[in-house]
């Protein structure tokens, strides 16, 4: 089970995600992220994740790469997404 929560601080929208992070779920979070329009800072706060697969790791690549922030972002989650981009980078 996971949670998305909604804040907004300094004038960046922070979505505070807990619980396990895994693809079948990351439609809402990416449904969260298109509402936010008129905002054009957006931030996912990692802090309370306690696991994340492939897919989740994926997708926050991506959104990172399209100016998401990752706050909070776990030593495994990071180390992922930089073995992604430099396997991308190499092909």
């Amino acid at each position: 089970m996971w949670k998305i929560e909604r804040t907004v601080d300094d004038g960046i929208v922070v979505f505070k995600v807990s619980g396990r992070m895994q693809g079948e779920l990351l439609a809402e979070l990416e449904k969260a992220f298109a509402g936010e329009t008129k905002t054009p800072a957006v931030a996912v706060d990692m802090q309370n994740v306690r696991l994340a697969d492939q897919e989740t790791v994926r997708f926050l690549a991506m959104y990172e790469a399209q100016g998401v922030r990752l706050l909070n972002c776990p030593g495994y989650v990071r180390e992922w997404i930089t073995r992604m981009r430099t396997n991308a980078d190499a092909t």
